[in-house]
């Protein structure tokens, strides 16, 4: 079953009759050729415990997270590097909605079409990108706080966590300082705040200890830390429970918050290069199975990745994910051709930088270097 379902992401089978006819004629990964009734097929598809996939997936990261710190041994963003200094975990969190019900199953023709799928939280780990943990609400308006317990559950000491706004959440901010843990969010247009004291400031960038809240309907007040950033014209305010600029700089802090759209590019890759956009059923069990196969898939994709950057020495922003992805069927024509053995050696080979393994860069126009002091002039 897993690697049925797996061949229905990776290869964007249109349907599961069409996935019967290759289960027929065809090997799919390490599954042999089986004939099974095309009833069977769907009905598993809509039983079988998604649990047993999510299991696989947590067993698998065990794997992968070794893995990575095996092989690495290039050096992080300097935002990272610094921050890991004192942070055990860095971790971003996101939610986002499963859109519509595609009606794969023949079961589900009737169904109506467009139908949202749900809403998903998740926690990706910013030096690896593996997912770390996924939560689903069965409702795609759940709002954010429905995943609060679950995720001061999971919470550890020493945990940074770079939050979108969305979680803004005064007794969650609390519970994570309680928790001795921290976070980095971006500051409300309409949140109420006191300023206790200025602890450095310039032309660019203003770094303040805060008092935020009225304490209305018994929410906290409490004591944080505003960073604020000028890029050109414009001001960008960062929201951090670190209150010491030993820890997290300023600067450092703005350039840490910039990196949390590492979880929207997940998400951009599960839904649209993995195909978890359009859901094949509107069973809640046949979600979850979709989700924990296209989050294999993805975990899988990203170890490769990650494997041919360091390959080629260089940093895995370099490597284009979505190419590596297509280019695995470059590689399984060679394979089957007797060209080429190894993935690795394929992908890397310089007579195939054509299939733009590696992100074209443009010559960045004087930006100056990452500013690490605690208080900058």
């Amino acid at each position: 079953m897993l690697a049925a379902v797996l061949t229905l992401v990776w290869r964007q089978v249109p349907s599961t009759r069409e996935l019967n006819r290759m289960l027929a004629r065809e090997d799919l990964l390490w599954a042999k050729a089986t004939k099974v009734s095309q009833q069977a097929l769907s009905q598993r598809l809509l039983t079988f415990p998604a649990s047993m996939f999510e299991r696989v997936l947590n067993d698998l990261l065990v794997l992968l997270n070794q893995r990575w710190h095996q092989r690495q041994q290039r050096p992080l963003p300097l935002s990272v590097a610094y921050a890991e200094r004192y942070f055990k975990q860095l971790w971003i969190v996101d939610a986002s909605t499963l859109e519509a019900i595609f009606r794969k199953l023949k079961s589900l023709e009737t169904s109506k079409l467009g139908k949202l799928g749900g809403r998903i939280c998740a926690i990706v780990d910013l030096k690896t990108r593996y997912p770390v943990q996924t939560w689903f609400n069965e409702r795609p308006y759940a709002h954010e706080s429905n995943f609060l317990p679950q995720l001061l559950e999971l919470i550890t000491p020493k945990t940074l966590l770079l939050l979108d706004r969305g979680f803004w959440n005064y007794n969650l901010f609390e519970q994570l300082i309680l928790a001795q843990s921290d976070f980095v969010t971006r500051l409300k247009t309409n949140a109420q705040y006191q300023s206790i004291l200025i602890l450095s400031q310039s032309s660019t960038h203003r770094d303040t200890l805060i008092q935020l809240g009225t304490g209305y309907q018994g929410n906290p007040i409490l004591d944080l830390r505003l960073v604020e950033i000028r890029h050109g014209s414009s001001w960008y305010r960062y929201l951090t429970s670190v209150l010491k600029p030993e820890v997290l700089p300023p600067y450092v802090v703005a350039e840490l918050y910039s990196r949390r759209w590492r979880i929207e590019d997940s998400f951009l890759l599960l839904k649209r290069l993995l195909g978890l956009s359009y859901l094949w059923t509107g069973s809640i069990n046949g979600i979850k199975l979709q989700l924990w196969a296209t989050w294999l898939l993805y975990a899988v994709l990203i170890d490769l990745s990650d494997e041919v950057a360091d390959e080629l020495t260089l940093p895995m922003n370099s490597i284009s994910v979505e190419m590596v992805f297509r280019g695995i069927y470059h590689f399984t024509q060679a394979l089957n051709q007797g060209f080429a053995t190894d993935i690795i050696a394929y992908l890397t080979d310089p007579k195939n930088r054509d299939l733009g393994i590696v992100k074209s860069t443009r010559p960045k126009r004087g930006k100056p270097p990452l500013d690490l002091s605690p208080f900058p002039s």
